[in-house]
Formats: structure tokens, C-alpha cells, sequence
């Protein structure tokens, strides 16, 4: 049984990079991408369905070094398949990072820049307050309260 949760765990995080981290175009990377890019790093020989199966927790016993590839890949320390703690830290960054690829939110974070904290505290409560109006929950991966 802790075999699956392992599974499940290593698989939700690889999927999690899939879907938060993006290249320009805004789409998610390919699996072929993916791996075309880790050999091209001089990473270690990996495959796009090998990746496919780690994405859908059908594979789960991933050499250091494909993690360490796939980490450099996205950009993540290798921590985050070791460390639950680091992983959330991680996840939480990764969360402020899409937000402000949507260009509404990164309008309004540039407006604020310079303003007190006074100010910027006022605007917060302001927009939690909107949220709770829309029925929007809490912003996943809030990262600083």
C-alpha cells in the first residue's frame, strides 16, 4: 500500500511540473520535448513514453539521475521529488509564477509596485473580499499572508 502512495506522490508531482511550468507558447510541454531537451542537455537517455508513464504513476522507480534531469528541465531544485516540505515551498512559487503570466494580474501587481504596505494590505483584503463574492476559493499555494 505505501508502494502505491509513493506512486501516486512521484506521479502528482510530475504531472504538477507538466502542468504549471510552460514554455512561451503557454501550452504544456510535449513528453517528446521534454525528453528531446534532457538529451540535449546531455542528460541521461529517457523517453517520452517513459515519461508518460511517470506522469500517469505507471512507472515510479526513476533513476537520481532522470529526476535530476527532469528537475533541471523545469527549473526545480531535485529536492522537490525528496522533500514533501520543499515540494510545497516549490509549488507555492510555481503558483505565484502562473498568476502572473495571466496579463490582467500581472497589470495590477505592477500598478501596486512602490505603494506602502499599508496600501498593499488595504488591496489585498480588497481582493480576497471580491473572491469571496465570486465564490472563488483561497488562491491555491498562498504564499505570503
Amino acid at each position: 500500500m505505501a508502494e502505491d502512495s509513493a506512486k501516486a506522490v512521484l506521479a502528482t508531482k510530475v504531472d504538477h511540473l507538466f502542468s504549471v511550468v510552460r514554455p512561451a507558447d503557454g501550452g504544456e510541454y510535449t513528453f517528446d520535448e521534454v525528453a528531446e531537451a534532457i538529451r540535449a542537455q546531455g542528460g541521461p537517455t529517457i523517453s517520452s513514453t517513459y515519461l508518460w508513464q511517470l506522469r500517469k504513476g505507471l512507472r515510479d522507480n526513476p533513476t537520481k539521475r532522470h529526476l535530476e534531469a527532469l528537475a533541471t528541465f523545469f527549473g526545480v531544485p531535485p529536492a522537490y521529488f525528496f522533500d514533501d516540505a520543499e515540494a510545497e515551498r516549490i509549488n507555492a512559487q510555481l503558483a505565484l509564477l502562473s498568476a502572473l503570466r495571466d496579463a490582467p494580474v500581472r497589470q495590477i501587481a505592477l500598478r501596486a509596485r512602490g505603494l506602502s504596505t499599508k496600501s498593499l494590505e488595504t488591496i489585498r483584503d480588497m481582493v480576497d473580499r471580491v473572491r469571496e463574492l465570486e465564490g472563488l476559493p483561497d488562491p491555491a499555494g498562498d504564499v505570503d499572508q
